[in-house]
């Protein structure tokens, strides 16, 4: 039985996409571990198929954080007998490639996003560029490797020559309930509460918008988020429920009436991204106003499950918000195209890519 040791920086008990991949490893063959770090306000981890580890560490933030953590993870990793370990993203890059080296086993990249066009990063130059070096040092060394979307994979070639594989980042199949639960409908977003998310847009755009909005995350931003709120007087028609266990998302999303995503065009991440939210809103039946983004653009024309506006400006927000509310027809014909999509887009028939690519890696 081969052992796969995958590595990300943050909780392990949010984190949707580690479970599924590891999960269907797992149910595959594998003897998987997957390692995070443990907050002092971290919940119990979920019960799981897969072996799970959380590094404590003194630091929770900041460069002290990720010194200490990619440290701390070396060693786990030096003493831990494995077959191939994977790194989630650039933040866990460095102790795999080294450990990956001296123990002479295969490694693999997993970006769930392009870390080095975030905007918290990209706005600090320093940061930046200390980031582009660990990238272009690391990057190039993992020739196996795959990401959540075809924007970031034709990057990664660009860049480095890569031949990355696309695994989007789609739920698992589950039923839906057969009708809708009678209270007053809201708004949903739901994931980080991060910089470039669209919050500085989304928020005045309530003004306009005749429902509530509940904003289930937690992030970098949440700070600004409460003083905006709070500074726009909008607190009786905003909600934030902080940070949710997957199937108290699941339960919220299905007493919404519709979604939300405006991510902000800065940072090149931003505009190849295919996040999870997009397809959880789907699979939840959720008609959902995002942004008119290559990756977006291209399902929308397949399955139109979204209005996609220009820009994110408060104004064309709210007129999309409001056309969703209020024309009847055009909501139903997207809800129905939701649910046709979500019984071909679903992690059960992503896996299948997941389970060849991990395959094809240890038969050369």
């Amino acid at each position: 039985m081969k052992r796969i040791c995958f590595t990300v920086t943050n909780d392990l008990h949010y984190d949707q996409r580690m479970h599924r991949i590891c999960g269907s490893l797992s149910r595959n063959g594998y003897e998987v571990l997957l390692i995070g770090r443990k907050k002092k306000n971290s919940p119990p981890l979920l019960k799981a198929a897969f072996q799970q580890y959380r590094l404590h560490c003194w630091f929770e933030k900041g460069k002290a954080f990720y010194a200490e953590y990619n440290l701390r993870l070396f060693f786990f990793l030096f003493f831990r007998k494995m077959d191939a370990v994977c790194a989630i993203d650039l933040d866990s890059i460095l102790p795999c490639l080294i450990v990956s080296k001296l123990k002479k086993i295969r490694r693999v990249y997993d970006a769930h996003e392009l870390f080095t066009e975030l905007r918290e990063v990209i706005s600090r130059k320093m940061i930046h560029r200390l980031w582009l070096k660990v990238e272009k040092t690391a990057v190039p060394r993992f020739p196996a490797g795959y990401t959540v979307s075809e924007g970031i994979a034709v990057e990664f070639n660009r860049r480095y020559g890569c031949q990355y594989e696309t695994i989007r980042n789609l739920p698992v199949w589950r039923p839906l309930p057969d009708c809708k639960p009678d209270a007053p409908p809201f708004i949903l977003y739901q994931g980080a509460v991060n910089e470039a998310r669209g919050f500085e847009q989304l928020i005045p755009a309530m003004h306009d918008v005749n429902a509530r909005l509940v904003i289930c995350g937690d992030g970098n931003f949440m700070p600004r988020l409460k003083e905006l709120i709070r500074r726009e007087k909008l607190e009786d028609r905003v909600e934030l429920r902080g940070m949710l266990s997957p199937d108290a998302l699941w339960e919220t999303a299905l007493q919404a009436k519709i979604a939300v995503a405006v991510p902000d065009r800065e940072g090149l991440n931003q505009y190849l991204a295919l996040p999870n939210k997009f397809f959880d809103y789907l699979h939840a039946g959720l008609p959902q106003v995002t942004v008119d983004y290559p990756e977006y653009r291209k399902l929308n024309a397949e399955w139109e499950v979204a209005i996609l506006i220009g820009n994110n400006k408060p104004a064309e927000i709210a007129a999309a918000l409001n056309l969703l509310l209020h024309d009847n027809v055009l909501y139903d014909r997207l809800r129905r195209n939701c649910l046709r999509a979500r019984e071909v887009l679903n992690w059960q028939e992503e896996e299948k890519k997941l389970i060849r690519f991990y395959s094809n890696l240890f038969q050369h």
